[in-house]
C-alpha cells in the first residue's frame, strides 16, 4: 500500500487528538483513505512542552521549513488559533505545495478570501470541516450531500460553551457568573470565555455556514450580534412557563429582501429538536427545498471529536475528493449571488421582560407604544409580587405577533423612555 506523507502544525489539543488517530488507528485511516497516511513532521512553538501524545522519534521541531522544504509532504494539517501568524503560515504552506486542512474559523471569517484566492491560483485547497461545530460534519452536509438544493434557512447552536451555561443556568437555577465557572472547572470554557459567550464565535462559524449554503461574502463584523452576558435565571423562567428554551441561536434565512443573519440568544419552544440540545452540545436545523428539512447535532468542541472532523478532511484530500469539491465550489469568490438584507426589516415575533410600577393604566400604556408602531400583543405574563419583594416594580412579560425588527426596536425605546417602566427592558427573539 502507497504512503502520504502528512505534517502537522500546532501540537495543542486538536492537534495531539490528530496525532493519535494517525499513530494508533493507522489501519482503520488507511483503509479509508486507500494508502497510509504516515505523520512524517510535527512543527510546534516550544517542543519542551510535554504533550500527551506518543510519537516517532525525531519528528517533533520548532522549524516550519523542514515541511516547506520537505517535497513529500503534500499535506499539511495547520492546527494553531488566531490569525497571525496562523495566516502567514497558511499562505507558506500553500506557496510550497502543500494542500491544507484548518480548523481555524477566525481566520476563514476573517481572510477567507484571500487564502481561498491564493489557493485556487497555485492549484491547492483548503479543507475546513473542523472549523464549523467540531465534530457535527456540517461543511461538507452542505457543499455536497445538500448541493442539489437551494438552502432556504439554516438556525444553529453553533458554539457548545454558551450552549452548557444557558443549560446549567436552566437545569440548576444558577446565575451567570457562577455557569461560567463551571464551564470553566469542567474544560469547555478558556480562561477568557468572551468570544464564546459574547457571540463572537459563533457568528464567525454563522459566516462560513453563509458562504457555503448562500454564497454570500459577508464580512463577519456585520453580522448583528447579541451575547448570553446579560442573560438572567428570570427569563429562563418564564420562557419555560410559555413553553420555551432559551438558545444562542444562530439564524440564516433567504428572504426576497435579502439574507437575513444574526446571533442572539432566542426562545426555542421546548420539544422541538433544537429546544432539546443540552450540554456542550452543537446543532443545526437545515431547511432545503428539495430535501425539506434536516437537523445534524453531535459534539461541537473537544479534542476527539474536532480531530475527527481534521482527519475527515485529511482522508478526503488523500483520496482527492478535496481538490476536485474545492476547485468547483469556487468559494469566497468576489460576486456573491446572494446579498445581506436590511436588519430592521427582518421579521420575527419578541418576547419582552420589564418591571413597571404597579399602578392602573401601565399595561394600556404599554400596548398603546406598542400599536403605535404597529406591533400588536399575543400574550401577557404579570404575577403578582411576593409581599417580602423589595424589587422595584412588578414584572411584566410580552410575547409579540410577528414585526419588522426595526419597529420593534423603536417601541422597544419608546417603552423605555416610560416613566411607569422601572430599569432596563429586556428583548429577545422568538423562533417557532
Amino acid at each position: 500500500m502507497q504512503t502520504l506523507d502528512v505534517g502537522l502544525v500546532g501540537l495543542g489539543t486538536v492537534g495531539s487528538g490528530v496525532a493519535r488517530i494517525l499513530t494508533e488507528n493507522g489501519d482503520c485511516v488507511a483503509r479509508n483513505a486507500g494508502r497510509r497516511l504516515r505523520l512524517a513532521q510535527v512543527v510546534v512553538r516550544d517542543k519542551t512542552k510535554p504533550r500527551n501524545c506518543q510519537l516517532p522519534d525525531g519528528i517533533v521541531s520548532e522549524d516550519l521549513e523542514k515541511i516547506l522544504d520537505d517535497a513529500r509532504i503534500t499535506v499539511v494539517a495547520q492546527l494553531i488559533g488566531g490569525l497571525e501568524p496562523a495566516r502567514t503560515i497558511m499562505r507558506r504552506l500553500l506557496e510550497a505545495g502543500k494542500d491544507v486542512i484548518t480548523a481555524n474559523k477566525a481566520l476563514l471569517a476573517e481572510h477567507g478570501p484571500e487564502l481561498f484566492e491564493v489557493a485556487r491560483g497555485l492549484h491547492r485547497s483548503i479543507a475546513f470541516e473542523a472549523s464549523v461545530a467540531g465534530g457535527v460534519p456540517i461543511v461538507t452536509n452542505i457543499s455536497q450531500c445538500l448541493s442539489g438544493n437551494q438552502i432556504t434557512s439554516l438556525s444553529g447552536i453553533l458554539n457548545g460553551t454558551s450552549n452548557f451555561i444557558v443549560s446549567q443556568m436552566e437545569q440548576t437555577g444558577t446565575e451567570y457568573a457562577d455557569a461560567v465557572a463551571e464551564a470553566q472547572q469542567r474544560g469547555y470554557a478558556e480562561a477568557d470565555p468572551t468570544m464564546d459567550v459574547d457571540g463572537t464565535d459563533a457568528v464567525q462559524k454563522l459566516a462560513i455556514l453563509a458562504q457555503l449554503a448562500f454564497r454570500a461574502r459577508v464580512d463577519w463584523h456585520d453580522i448583528p450580534r447579541t451575547g448570553i452576558e446579560r442573560l438572567n435565571p428570570v427569563d429562563l423562567k418564564y420562557a419555560a412557563e410559555l413553553g420555551y428554551r432559551i438558545k444562542l441561536l444562530a439564524v440564516a434565512n433567504l428572504a426576497p429582501a435579502g439574507l437575513e443573519l444574526h446571533v442572539s440568544p432566542t426562545l426555542v419552544r421546548i420539544g422541538t429538536p433544537l429546544g432539546e440540545v443540552r450540554g456542550a452540545y452543537n446543532a443545526v436545523n437545515i431547511m432545503g427545498d428539495a430535501v425539506g428539512q434536516v437537523f445534524f447535532h453531535g459534539l461541537g468542541a473537544g479534542q476527539m471529536p474536532t480531530a475527527s472532523a481534521v482527519m475527515a478532511d485529511l482522508i478526503d484530500t488523500a483520496i482527492g475528493r478535496t481538490q476536485l469539491t474545492f476547485q468547483t465550489l469556487n468559494l469566497w469568490q468576489h460576486e456573491a449571488p446572494v446579498e445581506l438584507g436590511d436588519p430592521d426589516l427582518v421579521p420575527g415575533r419578541y418576547y419582552l421582560r420589564l418591571a413597571v410600577d404597579d399602578h392602573p393604566g401601565v399595561l394600556a400604556e404599554i400596548a398603546g407604544v406598542l400599536a403605535q408602531h404597529q406591533i400588536s400583543i399575543a400574550s401577557v405574563i404579570q404575577h403578582e409580587p411576593p409581599s417580602e419583594s423589595d424589587s422595584p416594580g412588578v414584572l411584566l412579560v410580552i410575547m409579540t405577533h410577528t414585526a419588522a425588527e426595526g419597529p420593534m426596536s423603536a417601541a422597544g425605546q419608546a417603552i423605555q423612555n416610560l416613566k411607569s417602566v422601572c430599569g432596563e427592558i429586556i428583548k429577545m427573539r422568538i423562533l417557532d
